[in-house]
């Protein structure tokens, strides 16, 4: 058991403040140094294989399914209800913790298709094993989405949601940008992203120990996978830099109280949403009216 036995959300400027900004940012200093070379070039290129090994150990016991997903997006809800054909893709399925709730929540006669991918061929078999999975209703694969050229079996600006759930904090920073614009070429004119990831001085980020941390914010787990720390500036740079239009761009930051030991620990996460403007819809079109 963790002990933790109390979370509520954080009150801006009441329980963060410039006092918490200052300690996380001492910790994170003290916490900088970098591992040997031959641990730091192991993880920085070797992704797929840290993440089969996890998902080989683990399976699908280790995450929950994201059920929470549709009070912290309404638009999948009102999407599912509402849109006569539906696609959605979940960039970094893991075990299936996204595809499958989406599935559960949709009505069995809906027209829905969701395409899920992941860097670990052990994490797409697990998608596929699932009593839960039809290919009438779903498309698992495995693809490297760091590359700077993508190839995926979806037709673009076909997907009316592409969901980004702790996935993008996994990539190398520097390969963080041509993913956004690679995968947002699949979005329909009016389609979202939907994206929720670690942010800067999580819990997670404080706890990490000297010699695991890669570059700034950026840090090896002890199974060799890799976690990155956002604030909502970076985000919204990568999405705009995209061609993408803001709807959201928050923190969520949470306090979860040990009373047993009597700590305060602080969860920091970054939700966004950002949307394909309509206005691009044909460009053509409009170069030859002109």
């Amino acid at each position: 058991s963790s002990g933790i036995n109390a979370e509520w959300p954080l009150r801006p400027g009441v329980d963060w403040g410039e006092e918490q900004e200052v300690a996380a940012q001492d910790t994170v200093s003290k916490n900088s140094c970098r591992p040997s070379e031959d641990v730091y070039q192991d993880v920085l290129n070797n992704s797929a294989e840290k993440w089969d090994k996890f998902y080989g150990i683990h399976n699908n016991k280790f995450f929950k399914d994201r059920h929470w997903l549709f009070t912290e997006f309404p638009e999948l809800k009102e999407t599912l209800e509402n849109v006569e054909r539906v696609n959605i893709f979940e960039v970094g399925c893991g075990a299936g913790n996204t595809v499958f709730p989406i599935i559960e929540h949709s009505d069995e006669n809906a027209n829905i298709f969701v395409y899920g991918c992941d860097f670990s061929s052990t994490a797409v078999d697990i998608v596929k094993s699932s009593k839960l999975y039809s290919d009438d209703k779903c498309h698992a694969f495995v693809c490297d989405i760091s590359q700077k050229s993508l190839q995926v079996p979806i037709p673009e600006e076909s997907l009316d949601l592409i969901t980004m759930i702790f996935v993008l904090s996994a990539l190398n920073p520097d390969d963080m940008a041509h993913c956004i614009q690679n995968i947002s070429k699949y979005l329909k004119p009016g389609g979202h992203i939907l994206f929720r990831d670690y942010g800067r001085y999580d819990l997670a980020q404080l706890r990490f120990k000297n010699g695991r941390c890669l570059s700034d914010n950026f840090y090896a787990r002890g199974d060799g996978t890799k976690v990155y720390f956002f604030t909502q500036d970076e985000m919204d740079k990568l999405f705009t830099d995209a061609g993408l239009e803001k709807v959201q761009n928050i923190v969520d930051r949470r306090l979860q109280v040990n009373r047993a030991r009597k700590l305060k620990m602080y969860r920091v996460w970054i939700q966004c949403k950002y949307a394909k403007p309509i206005a691009n819809v044909n460009k053509s079109a409009e170069i030859d009216l002109s």
